[in-house]
């Protein structure tokens, strides 16, 4: 009897894990699950492929591990595993797991390459001694930026102006009801903006999930949160802007 298939995926942080996985759900030929243990709540991982790619099942912690019972005997499941997990300590119950490890190409003798059943070339970062970085997350939803705000804010945050910053992800709101998906990796070229496939927000403060999360070294947290907060507009000019907005997209002369 056939019994469904998983797949956990480690690897250091930036070498490209989520990347790898997501360039799996281009061509689903079966009923596809993804689950990243020891997330919690605010997991901008799984908000933003659960916004991307509607077709696979997105599990977060809340449901326990009653629904791999669920999982039919073709699925397959992609764990990802975070740097901050025992590789050792994982465990997967009664399914046979194939252990993939994505790592940086000159990467040699790590302990992912004795975990690992395969080895994947991921992103040329240069690793630390420090595998573990201090991990910083904090939810946005409702909250909506100024764009050139948000522009210095992330340039001072991947610059170092609040710590030694390794990765930052992020979804963020902007007020012409856009959300983008935000990644950098230090030691790669320059931040990523990617747009997510979402109906535009123009009713007051967006109630779908955003956030951000970072990961480096003596990271000043007081500081980022309340220079993030100094970035979002207020009620009156994000409503300023939406009703332009609206103006723009459906003139009257066209709803007549």
């Amino acid at each position: 009897m056939r019994s469904p298939s998983l797949i956990a995926v480690a690897g250091p942080p930036g070498a490209g894990k989520t990347t790898w996985i997501t360039e799996q759900f281009q061509n689903l030929a079966h009923p596809t699950f993804y689950f990243s243990p020891g997330l919690g709540p605010i997991s901008i991982d799984l908000a933003r492929i659960k916004y991307s790619y509607p077709s696979v099942q997105v599990i977060g912690e809340d449901q326990g591990s009653s629904w791999l019972a669920n999982v039919p005997p073709d699925g397959v499941i992609y764990c990802e595993l975070g740097a901050q997990l025992d590789l050792n300590s994982t465990q997967f119950g009664s399914f046979s797991c194939h252990r993939l490890a994505v790592l940086p190409p000159s990467s040699k003798n790590s302990e992912w390459h004795s975990w690992a059943d395969e080895i994947i070339p991921g992103n040329n970062i240069a690793l630390t001694d420090d595998h573990c970085p201090n991990l910083w997350r904090s939810p946005l939803t409702g909250i909506v930026f100024d764009p050139p705000s948000l522009e210095v804010i992330l340039m001072e945050l991947t610059g170092g102006a609040y710590g030694q910053l390794q990765r930052l992800k992020g979804i963020f709101e902007m007020p012409d009801g856009r959300a983008f998906y935000v990644d950098f990796v230090e030691g790669l070229e320059g931040i990523k903006y990617t747009e997510l496939a979402l109906e535009p927000w123009l009713e007051g403060r967006p109630q779908r999930f955003s956030g951000i999360e970072i990961a480096g070294w003596n990271l000043n947290q007081k500081l980022i949160a309340d220079t993030l907060l100094e970035g979002c507009l207020s009620d009156e000019i994000l409503n300023h802007y939406q009703q332009q907005y609206k103006e723009n997209s459906y003139p009257e002369e066209a709803i007549a």
